[in-house]
């Protein structure tokens, strides 16, 4: 097996947050409410509320939400701009896909 290193490690935190079911709904809740407590995040969550810190801490870490604390309660708000880069390096292999299709496609035509 051949072990690759990758040179974008920003990258592969976000793909690794983006990996879990629990974080991408997380992240659907933060797009579509503006900003929401901890707590509002975690109410319908089948899991603790610490799992749910948990959660949050890696997207965090990934740079796709931003916390902010205000007195004893802590708002999350969701950064895609990271999204971006992989949204940048998704786009490369649709081209790659795409463009292979088309030559098959191309080449079932001249098919007699």
């Amino acid at each position: 097996m051949v072990k690759q290193i990758s040179a974008q490690p920003d990258l592969d935190r976000i793909f690794a947050a983006l990996s879990d079911p629990t974080r991408r709904a997380l992240l659907q809740r933060l797009d579509a409410e503006d900003g929401l407590s901890v707590s509002e995040l975690a109410r319908p969550m089948a899991m603790s509320l610490p799992a749910v810190m948990k959660h949050l801490d890696v997207l965090e870490g990934a740079g796709l939400i931003a916390r902010q604390k205000t007195g004893r309660t802590v708002a999350c708000r969701l950064t895609a701009a990271p999204m971006e880069d992989a949204m940048g390096w998704l786009a490369r292999y649709q081209r790659f896909w795409t463009e292979s299709l088309d030559r098959l496609a191309a080449a079932v035509e001249r098919m007699p």
